[in-house]
This record gives C-alpha cells, structure tokens and sequence, in this order.
C-alpha cells in the first residue's frame, strides 16, 4: 500500500509542476493571459506542498520523483501536446521510472 501511495503522490505533484510551469508557458510563447501567472504560481504552490509529504529524506524525495516527473511529462506530450512519443521517449521514461522504484522502494540501511 505505502508504494501505490507513494506513486499516486508522485503522479499529482508532477501534474501540479507541470501546470504550473505550462501556464507560463502558454502566456509567454503562445500569447495568452498574463492571468495565466494566477493559477501558476497556485500550481507550483501545490507541487512543493505535496513533496512535502513523503516519510523519506528531502533528497531522496527529489531523486526519486524525477523520475515519475519524466514519465509524465512524456504523457503531457502525448495528451496535451499531441505529440505521440517516440520509442526512446517510452524507453527512457521507463528508465527513469526504474530509477524511481530503486531509489524509493530498495531496503534502506539508514
């Protein structure tokens, strides 16, 4: 259960990333509202806020979740994007993916 919860963490705090650094984006490269910052700045808000709640040391934290931020900037890019990913976009999605359950999921002697 502790590693579905944790993965589930992950998977809206790099939701909350990502929408806060789109945003910007959108209004930047694209022309949109600045009003866009608002709900920015509110996402990326709730992105730190949620690192916060892993039981694990800071570091360790960050190591992991980017990985699962990789992951899901590739399904950004597919669903948001409209960009179908390539295989190595799979390939080192699935990699960096790896690199998160090691990090956060392997015995710890500390």
């Amino acid at each position: 259960m502790f590693e579905l919860k944790t993965i589930a963490l992950f998977l809206v705090t790099a939701v909350a990333e990502i929408v806060g650094c789109y945003l910007p984006y959108l209004w930047l490269n694209q022309g949109k509202s600045p009003w866009l910052l608002i709900p920015a700045g509110l996402s990326l808000i709730i992105f730190a806020w949620l690192l916060s709640f892993h039981p694990t040391a800071a570091g360790r934290v960050y190591a992991a979740y980017g990985g699962v931020y990789i992951f899901v900037a590739i399904l950004w890019l597919w669903t948001v994007d409209g960009i179908r990913p390539t295989t190595w976009d799979i390939v080192g999605s699935l990699v960096a993916v790896s690199g998160m359950v090691i990090i956060m999921f392997a015995p710890k002697n500390v």
